[in-house]
């Protein structure tokens, strides 16, 4: 088959290579997926340009934990039923060497999760990661229903999907903050009723305006080393910050405004939902996604043979939205 992969981290356009590699047959409890997309998300980025370790986890790593394809094989113990079966596919490259840069992948049959009819394919290769983030800023620690929501990086891959979900899920407002007017309107456009551009506002200012005084109940939080002390300023006594990011590997924070307003601080990675967080996530998103009730902001669509320069935009922080790779040798 025909994949991408790198043997060294380093810049994509010097480590990332393509070739035929062997095609993988499926193992007990395993599926195949024949690939159509791939999604490239800044963890894949950060990965394979050594960000958090320069060392191999694997001699040879076929990139990407996003993807969506359609079911061609099975192995023992797996019903042949789910053959012909589109799917989206999750953690592919998570803790394994054989991601969805690639025209094949065999994963675990409960990474391969039934993609509704009326999804486009691509929008599959934006779920893993992207949406399932975005969700579960949504559902931990008692929810959204009611409350007024703060979203950091709206127009982003999972902030588009978090102002989304925070609708779906009951709160009484959303806020998002953007960076520039392009991305404000994307923000409005997924339900959004205040958006404020950072670069050029005062964001504490609006959020008081726009919430009476008050301050929010929950931030959901792109960049917490950036944004801590903004944070802070906006979050009401008693509200949550829910952090899936930070463009630091460490940052500090004031103890003292953090006691005094009983603030609680949340941190998750999406490779580790636990599995019964995961399940109700994939079945809300399935509900959502076969109703039609959900916006997929797709950036550029290139083919797999241009995976340095999707690597590249992402790590320039340039999509507005997600970046999908065309793979699959019939697509």
């Amino acid at each position: 088959m025909h994949a991408a992969f790198y043997e060294r981290t380093g810049p994509a356009a010097e480590v990332l290579q393509l070739a035929e590699v062997p095609t993988p047959t499926p193992g007990a409890g395993q599926v195949r997926v024949h690939l159509r997309w791939s999604g490239v998300n800044p963890s894949d980025v950060k990965s394979r340009a050594g960000l958090r370790s320069q060392a191999m986890p694997f001699p040879q790593v076929i990139p990407h934990s996003d993807g969506m394809g359609v079911i061609d094989a099975v192995g023992p113990g797996v019903t042949e039923a789910r053959i012909g079966e589109r799917v989206w596919v999750w953690n592919a490259a998570w803790g394994r060497p054989f991601g969805t840069a690639a025209d094949y992948v065999v994963l675990p049959q409960r990474q391969a999760v039934a993609l509704p009819e009326a999804t486009p394919d691509e929008a599959g290769a934006c779920l893993g990661i992207p949406a399932l983030t975005a969700l579960h800023t949504m559902r931990m620690a008692g929810g959204v229903e009611g409350k007024r929501v703060l979203v950091a990086g709206g127009a982003g891959a999972v902030g588009h999907y978090a102002i989304q979900f925070a609708r779906l899920l009951g709160a009484r407002q959303v806020i998002a903050t953007v960076s520039s007017a392009q991305k404000a309107q994307i923000a409005r456009e997924a339900g959004a009723g205040v958006v404020i551009d950072y670069r050029h506002e005062d964001v504490a200012a609006r959020v008081r305006e726009a919430t009476e005084g008050r301050g929010v109940d929950r931030i959901v939080e792109v960049d917490i080393a950036a944004n801590a002390r903004l944070d802070l300023s906006v979050l009401r006594p008693g509200g949550e910050c829910v952090v899936y990011g930070s463009g630091q590997g460490e940052f500090t924070l004031p103890f003292f405004p953090l006691i005094a307003n009983n603030v609680s601080l949340h941190f998750f990675i999406v490779y580790h939902l636990a599995d019964e967080d995961r399940r109700a996530a994939e079945a809300i998103l399935h509900e959502a996604l076969a109703a039609g009730r959900l916006v997929h902001r797709i950036d550029e669509r290139l083919p797999l043979a241009q995976i340095a320069q999707a690597h590249e935009k992402v790590e320039r922080g340039e999509a507005v939205g997600n970046v999908v790779l065309r793979v699959g040798n019939e697509h």
